[in-house]
């Protein structure tokens, strides 16, 4: 037995949606309450909804009891700011896990594919059941900003660009591809972020908005790129000999886990 897969999300990993009106709803994220929570860059969260409820961001399996990716509790105080994101993350009627708003700092292309990761949605998640992938919603106009989606972190020819105006959906399944964002802009981003549990009602809301899982790349300069991978690739040797001068495997993150345990492991519990 395995776990229930949307078979669109098979062989791209994502799916992108019709950009919903977002200059229609008000900016609920301007006033949510935010925890300093940093991943893939220099970021803070608002969660509106955990693992129990509580403002915290936490991975639902660091809690007592532990528990997958699923039936997060909505956090009260964030839910009574955001009532209209909150429908919009149990719009498609699916299993909620963690739902929570990034704000991103603007970062460069480098800094990006540094902070290329795997999510680990599906920690202790029961075989048979759906499968946990994610959903992004851009809420502010990040034109000039993409999501990186790559199946091969050091492997630039399996990267796609996915641009991020306000309203751009997409579902991505971050526990298989690496992905993070460059957000070149001179404002800070915000996106909202929902675990959604793969199933038939998360198919039917994809299907009624016209789903691709393959879009044209966004465009990048070739010596942006030439300089964004050598900027990553120093900074992952410069870790890595941190860590050797540690005592530690650079393989195995901080020597605290296995290599499969640290491959698949979240960067700071994100998304």
């Amino acid at each position: 037995m395995s776990y229930i897969e949307l078979p669109m999300m098979q062989e791209t990993g994502y799916v992108v949606v019709d950009q919903y009106d977002q200059a229609a709803d008000p900016a609920e994220w301007a006033d949510l309450i935010y925890v300093d929570w940093k991943s893939s860059g220099d970021t803070r969260f608002a969660p509106l909804a955990s693992a129990y409820g509580d403002i915290e961001c936490n991975g639902f399996w660091n809690h007592t009891p532990p528990k997958t990716d699923k039936d997060g509790v909505w956090v009260k105080e964030n839910v009574a700011i955001a009532p209209v994101l909150t429908e919009r993350a149990m719009e498609p009627g699916a299993n909620v896990g963690r739902c929570r708003v990034i704000e991103l700092k603007p970062n460069t292309y480098g800094e990006a594919l540094y902070n290329l990761h795997r999510d680990d949605n599906n920690r202790l998640n029961p075989v048979g059941t759906g499968w946990i992938v994610r959903g992004f919603f851009n809420l502010t106009d990040d034109a000039d900003s993409v999501m990186i989606v790559r199946s091969d972190k050091d492997d630039p020819s399996t990267e796609v660009r996915i641009p991020l105006p306000a309203g751009q959906q997409i579902v991505i399944d971050t526990q298989r591809f690496y992905h993070a964002v460059w957000h070149p802009g001179d404002q800070v981003r915000y996106c909202m972020i929902t675990s959604w549990e793969s199933g038939p009602e998360l198919q039917a809301w994809m299907d009624a908005r016209h789903p691709v899982s393959s879009i044209p790349n966004h465009p990048i300069d070739p010596a942006v790129q030439a300089e964004g991978e050598k900027l990553a690739a120093d900074k992952r040797a410069a870790r890595a000999a941190a860590l050797v001068a540690e005592g530690k495997d650079p393989r195995f993150g901080d020597g605290s886990m296995s290599l499969a345990e640290y491959e698949t492991m979240e960067v700071l519990s994100e998304a």
